[in-house]
């Protein structure tokens, strides 16, 4: 029999079922130390059933087309900008997955004058969709809606988290510089 169970919570009393991984005994009880599954191990021959609880993990989230995604910007090249993914929707990622910004998904409109450097640099958080699984390492990422583009950024000047001035400036808050970015609309 298995079933999902929460710490604290009787599984059995202590006098039928003998203690086992992941379990405790308290006030005559086998109670959960963890959150998980737990199991009952039947005996060799004339010992009490065994009660265990082991460890439920919640499958990795996957990007498919259309989730938004957060992702670190680790390379720019002229026609394109390399991302980690780091979170699907509101779930961490535990695997690594890559992602790819192509020059022609960055805006919705004015596209022939996008140039990278001044929508991305490395180091900045980008909330993207998923376009498309793209090639064999990377998903085709886009920040073609208001509400996307860069989240977080540092600042060239004094490494400081920028605040956004518009949906196309960013601004140091100790030098006052001004750099340019695709600004999400938070």
């Amino acid at each position: 029999m298995t079933t999902f169970c929460t710490p604290g919570q009787r599984l059995g009393l202590a006098s039928e079922f003998e203690s086992g991984s992941g379990t405790y005994v308290s006030s005559g009880y086998v109670c959960a130390s963890l959150v998980g599954q737990q199991r009952r191990i039947e005996p060799e021959a004339t010992e009490k059933p065994r009660l265990e609880v082991s460890r439920y993990a919640a499958p990795d989230p996957v990007p498919a087309p259309g989730d938004t995604v957060t992702a670190r910007v680790v390379r720019l090249t002229p026609r394109l900008a390399a991302a980690d993914i780091l979170c699907v929707g509101e779930r961490p990622c535990a695997q690594r997955y890559s992602g790819v910004i192509r020059l022609q998904d960055v805006r919705a409109t004015e596209i022939d004058g996008v140039r990278l450097p001044e929508c991305f640099r490395p180091g900045d958080l980008v909330r993207a969709e998923v376009l498309s699984l793209g090639d064999a390492r990377s998903y085709f990422l886009t920040t073609a809606k208001n509400e996307l583009g860069v989240v977080y950024a540092k600042s060239l000047a004094a490494g400081q988290p920028m605040t956004a001035l518009s949906w196309q400036e960013m601004q140091c808050p100790v030098t006052g510089s001004i750099e340019r970015r695709k600004v999400a609309r938070v």
